[in-house]
């Protein structure tokens, strides 16, 4: 390529970069939000939640628009083109963690707030583990780190561990007190979005990975984890 050609790509390549943050940085914000808004049981909130991701599948459209431009117009090859397929592909993963975000704030209206159950409690720790994967994730994918990238799929063990343990809490909590079953089924949902948006995050890291080297990382034994069946998203 020539050398304008060179720093239109870069010009690109950087706007690109800029929208993935962007939507990355809606994302791990709806997170905590949706989080908050379950804990205050605060409905106003868990709807600006629900209309706010329409903003990160606005950017995502536009990802999906400049990524196709870049491959038609640049025609990038080689470690340049697995970087735009995998921005392409990053922001359907980012669009999707965002949609899990939105599901935990529809629960927030179906949890009653007046008799709140303490289990509640131990879901922000969750979310928190989740949202730093999310963000650890694209700033991998940022600086095209490959150590970092590789740290993300490695938190992803730490955050199953954590939703077997919230798994195992919430049912145990549910069978002694039966009254409560509709409530804990609901936070069993919402645990499990942590942990798919975790899985996302993770998939995210793999995709940096192969970007930056052209192969894929090992498969790692997921091993036989409680609720994976039940409550397979």
């Amino acid at each position: 390529m020539n050398e304008h050609t060179v720093k239109a790509f870069d010009a690109d390549i950087v706007q690109l970069r800029g929208l993935i943050s962007q939507m990355g940085g809606l994302a791990e914000e709806a997170i905590a939000e949706s989080l908050q808004a379950l804990q205050r049981s605060d409905l106003a909130r868990a709807e600006q939640i629900r209309a706010a991701d329409k903003a990160i599948d606005a950017i995502a459209a536009q990802v999906e628009q400049l990524a196709v431009q870049i491959i038609a117009l640049r025609a990038p090859m080689a470690v340049d083109l697995r970087e735009v397929v995998a921005a392409l592909k990053i922001a359907s993963v980012v669009e999707r963690i965002g949609d899990y975000a939105k599901n935990i704030a529809k629960r927030v209206p179906l949890i009653d707030g007046e008799h709140r159950i303490e289990p509640v409690s131990i879901l922000p720790a969750m979310g928190r583990m989740a949202a730093d994967m999310v963000r650890g994730a694209l700033d991998a994918f940022a600086a095209r780190d490959i150590q970092a990238a590789m740290r993300v799929r490695e938190s992803d063990v730490a955050l199953d561990d954590f939703y077997d343990s919230i798994f195992r809490t919430l049912v145990t909590f549910m069978v002694e007190n039966p009254k409560t079953i509709t409530q804990v089924a609901h936070l069993l949902f919402v645990a499990k979005n942590l942990e798919r948006i975790g899985d996302h995050a993770t998939n995210v890291a793999e995709m940096v990975y192969f970007a930056a080297t052209g192969t894929r990382m090992a498969e790692r034994d997921r091993g036989n984890r409680e609720g994976e069946a039940t409550w397979r998203a």
